[in-house]
């Protein structure tokens, strides 16, 4: 092989990989991004300060799925918890969990969890090769 079918293949090589690490970075920018549009989805907590029956469960359960904007909904009365998934775009959660308590008279506090919470949520992620490529990303930008 001669010198210069080496230089091009070499120069070729590497143009090819820095193409691709600027399309996976791009692409970590943009899905990384947080964006609200109609197929963005939030889940919310409701903690039932009292205790339950299964009949006070199926009516939050109904009256949850009759709310515009909420998808699923899931209530334990065993631990007195309610979750369900909404569109922000339609509704919001704090609004439903007043609405639950002055409609259907229950004591319900939505569940929040504390900055320090959600630092330690998943420890995994913290030392992750790709949550260190995002951080990096996100400092430049």
């Amino acid at each position: 092989m001669n010198r210069r079918r080496i230089k091009k293949i070499f120069f070729v090589s590497i143009s090819s990989i820095l193409l691709l690490v600027l399309v996976l970075v791009i692409h970590i920018y943009l899905v990384t991004k947080p964006a609200i549009n109609e197929h963005t989805r939030v889940m919310a907590r409701v903690d039932l300060l009292e205790h339950i029956m299964q009949s006070d469960a199926d009516k939050i359960t109904t009256w949850l799925y009759s709310q515009k904007g909420v998808d699923h909904v899931f209530v334990n009365p065993v631990s007195a918890i309610a979750v369900f998934t909404y569109s922000p775009m339609i509704t919001n959660g704090d609004k439903l969990v007043n609405d639950l308590n002055t409609s259907l008279h229950f004591n319900a506090k939505r569940f929040k969890p504390t900055q320090q919470q959600l630092q330690s949520s998943c420890p995994v992620a913290a030392n992750s090769f790709s949550f260190k490529i995002y951080r990096m990303i996100e400092n430049i930008f």
